[in-house]
């Protein structure tokens, strides 16, 4: 019988074939992964990006949602939101890391379905549902950041006669020099930044609300569901697409793919770290909001600190408001471009040459610029991007952030068919795919209902 070697050399053999493993991983990497997807941050810096993804200011329209819901299943949508995204996300997280232990690290959601559902669910369902949620949010972001504007620049001229296609074009010039911006990693500073405005201007809407509320200046408090059975059966599948949204995020794989080996255990700290700002926004806005206006709340809860045109609050306070968001909003819209800044890199960029050689800066600064442009574009043509992005959260958001992780959680770790995990994550997927489909009915419906309205570059 041969002597076994000593542990420390076969510990030391095994850190070799890991340390070789992902130095092999780091050379066969595409320009994408390599350029923008860079693992090089910590649980913190993933705390951050979650919550500049997740908790963004179309938190504004939660009391919105609530006037076709009410006070009980409102906050009782809410709640389950929270729980299930947080499992969601979660479960999504240990498929990650169960993946990477194994040597096959997923950067990517469409890399993810890739390996457990084949190559054709990634490259013709996953892969093309996130760009579109993904490049969505942007063209969104761009159209309140012009709204906000717009809503500064008639509050010190009322009679003032630029158009808000004009404002969406100034924002989409900032959003221009943020998208060259070269990695995922290098934005952590920003969405600190991000997740301290988000406070920020979740605690003015909230104090807003409040001083208001209490204020004779008020609506009359009514809280109502409006319109016939038809409207109130849909306006519920509206809300919940609203609330559906307002949780989604759709780019775990790539926000977890920023942190530096070994990942186990660091997403979890910084989705603890998403879901406390999270809590404390959602539901201060929520239910401050709904108290305030009941069923007069609009679909961006700072139109309502305007009564005709007249300020309910000082206007230094709604100036302040909309500019914490109009920043917060910019650093979301660069957060949503990565994924398609990977795709572009991934596809003009040569991993060979350094990441900041002309050969790679040049095609960055023009796809990048292109993207917005076209971004910018198509939200001051439609500045009733808001129905679209309806469709988009329940075609999207929902297959994304409460179908799939629970699919691949089942298929990946197969627990047991007589396990309550295994039926929790089948109700799970069965609930939020019917919920999903009648969503998506409710938000067409609604579109068609607004359709008589829609203008290009309408001054709304």
């Amino acid at each position: 019988m041969g002597t076994l070697p000593p542990r420390s050399v076969a510990v030391h053999e095994g850190e070799d074939h890991v340390k070789v493993s992902q130095e092999q991983q780091q050379k066969e990497l595409d320009a994408g992964a390599l350029f923008v997807l860079k693992s090089k941050g910590s649980w913190l810096h993933c705390g951050y990006h979650l919550s500049t993804s997740i908790v963004a200011p179309p938190l504004l329209s939660l009391p919105f949602a609530f006037t076709f819901l009410g006070w009980a299943a409102g906050i009782f949508c809410l709640v389950i939101g929270a729980l299930v995204t947080f499992y969601s996300y979660n479960l999504l997280s240990l498929v990650l890391e169960h993946h990477a232990q194994l040597g096959r690290r997923h950067l990517r959601f469409r890399d993810m379905a890739n390996d457990i559902l084949g190559p054709r669910w990634g490259r013709y369902y996953v892969g093309p549902i996130q760009f579109m949620v993904c490049f969505g949010a942007v063209i969104a972001c761009t159209l309140l950041g012009g709204q906000c504007m717009k809503a500064i620049y008639l509050l010190s001229d009322p009679n003032g006669s630029m158009k808000l296609y004009e404002f969406v074009i100034i924002f989409g010039v900032l959003m221009l020099i943020l998208a060259q911006i070269p990695s995922f990693h290098s934005l952590r500073h920003i969405n600190l930044i991000s997740l301290i405005l988000c406070l920020a201007y979740s605690a003015c809407a909230t104090a807003g609300s409040i001083y208001i509320g209490n204020s004779s200046k008020g609506p009359k408090k009514d809280y109502s569901l409006k319109g016939d059975t038809e409207s109130r059966i849909f306006g519920i599948f509206n809300a919940i697409a609203i609330i559906a949204t307002t949780y989604g995020n759709g780019i775990i794989p790539e926000i977890q793919a920023t942190i530096a080996p070994p990942v186990k255990g660091k997403m979890f700290k910084g989705l603890c770290v998403c879901y406390t700002v999270l809590t404390v926004t959602f539901f201060s806005v929520a239910i401050s909001g709904y108290w305030a206006f009941g069923s007069e709340s609009e679909g961006l809860l700072l139109s309502n600190f305007l009564d005709d045109g007249r300020p309910l609050v000082p206007k230094w306070f709604i100036l302040m408001t909309n500019i914490f968001t109009i920043f917060q909003l910019s650093a979301v819209g660069v957060v949503y471009l990565q994924p398609t800044n990977e795709v572009l890199e991934r596809t003009l960029a040569d991993p060979s040459s350094k990441e900041f050689s002309a050969r790679n800066v040049i095609p960055r600064v023009v796809s990048r610029s292109l993207s917005v442009v076209i971004a910018t574009t198509i939200a001051a043509m439609l500045p009733f991007f808001g129905d679209i992005n309806s469709v988009i959260g329940a075609f999207g958001f929902m297959p994304l952030d409460f179908i799939l992780p629970v699919v691949f959680f089942n298929l990946t770790f197969k627990p047991s068919k007589r396990s309550p995990i295994f039926w929790l994550n089948i109700t799970i997927a069965v609930v939020f795919s019917a919920l999903g489909v009648i969503a998506a009915v409710a938000a067409v419906r609604q579109i068609a209902l607004d359709a008589k309205t829609y203008r290009l570059f309408a001054n709304v």
